[in-house]
């Protein structure tokens, strides 16, 4: 069956978006650096959308610096834990740890240096509520998704998806001092969002993760049903996202008007695979977008907090009062 597949589908080369363009020294690799600007980017989300952002400079370098050395440190636990199914796959057979580039022992000390260095940091750059939620996501991602859910059930990322919703809870406590109701909405969204995107990759790997038995969705329900699911989560990203205009202190009604071809766009592309659940071309479409959605609404949140957005709220909510009342 899957040869049959592989005659008619393009390569997982020509699908899945390659990952040795660039080749990384192997104590980089296994911290997974592609993975950290989007976290990244929904930490200062979370600063956004609370009253005390723009956060001093120093303060924010701290809780990004942070942020990253914890991230840094949950790829390589991660890569720690896989290595022996890494090893039994082919296209992640290559990596550090399974091709022996760099040994076990050095990438745990590395991983132990860095979860030190992020706590460190944000502990004394930042506050202990910052530090406590970025370790909290560490052990979420380490333990939670990748040594729990991942090997035992398709609903993995649902629930293991809390990983990556924390760190917009993050930049919330590193600008006020607690998580407002704003960074809970933010984490919410990042919920929703992760098994449409992941599950849009997972399509284009379905093959790699049956050969090794892991429960992903499309191998255990097909894509069918997948794209259903995706499509299911897709709608309600759509419709979290346009409770921002009321999470943001400021800006909501610019945030509101510049998400809608955001919106517009993840849809098209949801759309499009349900028509086609076995298209990788759609899966890797939609992928890619997903994380292009992400990053934008990160940087509408961050854009509505200047002037210029206060200022266009206040003319259009000036121009709405003017208007003739029924």
């Amino acid at each position: 069956m899957a040869d049959a597949i592989s005659a008619v589908l393009p390569t997982r080369e020509q699908v899945v978006p390659s990952r040795k363009r660039i080749k990384l020294p192997p104590w980089l690799e296994v911290a997974k650096p592609r993975l950290i600007p989007l976290l990244l980017a929904t930490t200062l989300g979370g600063m956004a959308l609370t009253e005390g952002w723009p956060m001093s400079s120093p303060r924010l370098v701290c809780t990004l610096g942070g942020g990253a050395l914890a991230s840094a440190a949950a790829g390589v636990l991660n890569c720690l834990w896989e290595q022996e199914l890494d090893g039994r796959m082919a296209r992640t057979s290559g990596r550090a740890l399974p091709s022996g580039r760099l040994s076990p022992t050095s990438a745990f000390i590395g991983a132990i240096a860095c979860t030190l260095a992020g706590a460190m940091l944000l502990v004394s750059g930042v506050n202990c509520l910052a530090a406590g939620l970025s370790l909290l996501g560490l052990c979420s991602y380490v333990l939670l998704y990748t040594a729990l859910l991942k090997p035992r059930t398709s609903q993995n990322i649902v629930i293991g998806g809390v990983a990556g919703a924390i760190p917009p809870l993050v930049g919330a406590a590193a600008a006020t001092g607690h998580v407002s109701l704003g960074g809970w909405w933010l984490f919410a969204l990042v919920m929703v969002w992760t098994p449409a995107h992941f599950w849009a990759l997972a399509l284009l790997l379905r093959e790699d993760y049956r050969a090794v038995g892991i429960p992903m969705l499309p191998v255990v329900k097909g894509p069918v049903v997948t794209a259903r699911a995706i499509r299911r989560y897709g709608w309600a990203t759509v419709l979290l996202s346009g409770l921002g205009v009321l999470a943001l202190p400021s800006g909501g009604v610019f945030y509101g008007l510049m998400l809608l071809p955001f919106n517009g766009r993840l849809m098209q592309m949801v759309n499009r695979l349900s028509l086609d659940p076995d298209s990788l071309t759609a899966a890797k479409g939609l992928f890619r977008w997903s994380i292009l959605y992400l990053f934008g609404i990160c940087l509408l949140l961050v854009l509505s907090r200047t002037d210029l957005a206060t200022s266009f709220d206040q003319q259009v909510m000036a121009a709405l009062a003017q208007l003739p009342s029924a």
